[in-house]
């Protein structure tokens, strides 16, 4: 429970449906992201509460029971327990990981419900709607797909167009198909009840001074400057909360007004004294991790929902949106077997932490990325192996060989305590990044700090100086005293991102931390003292074989999907056949720049040849992609550059 004079960090991760088995993409987007940072908060000592759960009404449940022959309950008892195990695989460390088909559920969303009725938020208003004759029903928004109103995308849901990310009505979709039967539903009218956004933008705006996301203030700014209007709350299904109100007792409540609510509710079964989190805004920080395409329904509805109860709620303050994760070259599809899915991974063999360490190394923090076998491979070997692994392993090693494992004293000279200079300069930039939900560059600061401690080792030689006089050997016995102690503060940077891997180095080095007791000091302080005995050391990570990543590549390659041609309403902004966006374009294009760069840079500091191969190879890839993106012949030999002389 919050604490009086703490910091009471509340952590939310979007509610996964339960309809699927969550891929790559749909777990870096939320729950891991979530977990990495309730993890930092905790090493940092600050009272940390991180609660999901997967989402069970609406729509999407109702379509996976007809797809499957089951019940609606039953598809929520059976994904519920398949997502659980996935999470556990890839040890998310949620304090409670609930759901939205509970009794908390109805009891609190009918509460805010009523609130809001007596607040006078809610209008009733007549709906145009879709209903499929075959089926005998309304649709609902996710039962209807067709072309994009805005950007005439071909299969835009009956809520939102993911090409464009605009939320639309099913009835705005052209050329609309019942998803069940495939037939062409007919315009009919039902009453609903509407939350009514118009008066809710001033408020908004001024709920959250924390750290947003660039992509979050973008489209919540977006949706604020277009207008806010009434957005239905209802909808004529059978599978959800009930609407408790008379006139309207056969619908149940939308499941986009629904859903957040289950961030209360399952924090509800969690504790009974959940109002000491939610309803506390003076003592807690809330902290949201999702996809973008949810960003509008957590900064706009969800606030203006609470803001509307007039009950004194937990508000949004800060908030971090990733873009998509894509698979390869292709989108993850179930249906197609394109993409590594929750279940994949743990039978690949590969540990679940070398599996967070690379989506997270990908995290799409600023733009897409793809995730990609032969880069997978690229970074465990040169990332972990190479460097990590190394520095902490040859430390340990060279302890262990030349000093009976035991702790030197420590006789710091200049360049040591420059060396201490530099690690707590990274150390802060380690922080700042963190702080600011940054944790794909945070992972990098680790790297960075792993990197200077090996070129710290390898300048100073203490296989060298051990030979020597006795002043040399307590010299190296400084050198790698200090490296000792660097390598456990790395095993609690690391823990957020790696966490049995941290617990692994903390063994090898017999200290046990613990998690939740502020250990991760501001500045790097010896920790290990003078005459501490360390374990046995051993290698942390296991080179992956490149063929290795191409049969587990081919294996989940799947189908590719037909190309649709997508329709535009300007032939000028058409781009020439096999050709991307000029946004993709140009996004490629910075890549090969920067991969280009890396190639040179290796090539000139003479690193290891299987190294360069492996860049060289990710460059070639990176020209090919660029290639088809220009709608050009990725064979095709450039005809830019310098010519060969004969």
């Amino acid at each position: 429970l919050p604490k009086e004079g703490e910091k009471n960090i509340l952590i939310t991760s979007a509610l996964p449906y339960v309809n699927n088995v969550p891929h790559l993409g749909n777990i870096i987007g939320c729950v891991l992201s979530g977990d990495v940072f309730a993890r930092y908060c905790r090493i940092r000592g600050f009272n940390t509460l991180y609660i999901s759960g997967t989402d069970e009404y609406g729509t999407a449940t109702e379509t996976k029971a007809l797809e499957e022959g089951l019940t609606p309950q039953q598809v929520c008892d059976k994904y519920h327990k398949l997502h659980c195990s996935v999470y556990d695989w890839f040890n998310i460390q949620f304090d409670f990981f609930g759901r939205t088909t509970t009794e908390n559920q109805t009891k609190i969303a009918q509460d805010i419900f009523w609130k809001l009725h007596q607040q006078n938020h809610l209008v009733e208003d007549t709906v145009e709607q879709l209903q499929c004759t075959g089926c005998q029903r309304f649709l609902a928004d996710r039962f209807v797909e067709g072309i994009c109103p805005f950007c005439n995308y071909e299969d835009a849901r009956g809520d939102q167009c993911d090409a464009c990310g605009k939320l639309i009505n099913a009835t705005e979709l052209k050329s609309p198909k019942c998803k069940v039967c495939g037939g062409t539903p007919e315009k009919k009218t039902s009453r609903h009840l509407f939350l009514n956004l118009t008066e809710s933008s001033q408020d908004i705006s001024c709920t959250s001074p924390g750290n947003w996301s660039p992509n979050a203030r973008q489209i919540t700014r977006s949706w604020i400057q277009e207008g806010l209007k009434p957005r239905c709350i209802t909808r004529d299904l059978k599978w959800g909360t009930p609407v408790p109100l008379e006139g309207y007792t056969d619908k149940v409540f939308y499941v986009w007004f629904d859903a957040p609510i289950g961030y209360l509710s399952i924090t509800a079964n969690y504790t009974d004294q959940w109002e000491k989190w939610w309803k506390n805004p003076k003592q807690v920080t809330l902290y949201q991790f999702m996809a973008k395409d949810n960003v509008p329904f957590h900064t706009v509805v969800f606030p203006s929902t609470l803001i509307g109860a007039n009950d004194n709620y937990t508000l949004l303050n800060n908030i971090s949106a990733t873009e998509y994760l894509n698979y390869e070259d292709d989108k993850f599809s179930k249906s197609r077997g394109v993409g590594v899915f929750g279940d994949n991974a743990a039978d690949s063999g590969i540990p679940a932490d070398i599996w967070r360490f690379y989506l997270l190394y990908m995290r799409p923090e600023g733009q897409d990325s793809a995730f990609s076998w032969s880069d997978f491979a690229i970074k465990n070997n040169s990332e972990l192996l190479n460097n990590l692994g190394n520095f902490i392993n040859r430390a340990l090693m060279f302890l262990q060989n030349n000093f009976a494992g035991k702790i030197p004293d420590l006789e710091l000279m200049d360049e040591d305590t420059n060396f201490i200079a530099l690690v707590n300069r990274e150390l802060k930039v380690y922080y700042e990044n963190m702080d600011k939900l940054r944790l794909r560059e945070g992972l990098k600061v680790v790297l960075n700090i792993s990197k200077y401690g090996n070129q710290y080792v390898q300048a100073n030689k203490p296989w060298v100086l051990v030979k020597g006089s006795d002043a040399e050997r307590c010299r190296a016995g400084t050198v790698i005293g200090l490296a000792c102690n660097l390598s456990f503060m790395l095993s609690l940077l690391i823990h957020p991102y790696m966490p049995t891997v941290s617990k692994e180095i903390q063994t090898q080095l017999k200290v046990r931390a613990q998690e939740d007791c502020g250990i991760l000091t501001e500045h790097f302080v010896p920790f290990l003292k003078p005459g501490h005995v360390i374990g046995t050391p051993k290698p942390l990570f296991q080179k992956i074989d490149p063929a290795v990543c191409e049969k587990l590549k081919a294996k989940y390659a799947g189908k590719k999907a037909p190309s649709k041609a997508k329709p535009s309403a300007t032939p000028s902004s058409t781009p020439a056949p096999g050709a991307a966006s000029p946004a993709t374009i140009e996004a490629l294009q910075a890549e090969v720049t920067q991969q280009g760069e890396k190639v040179r840079s290796l090539k000139t500091n003479k690193a290891e040849k299987a190294v360069i191969d492996a860049e060289v190879t990710r460059l070639l890839e990176l020209k090919k992609k660029l290639s088809l993106a220009e709608g050009k012949d990725p064979n095709q030999p450039s005809t830019g550059g310098k010519s060969k002389k004969k």
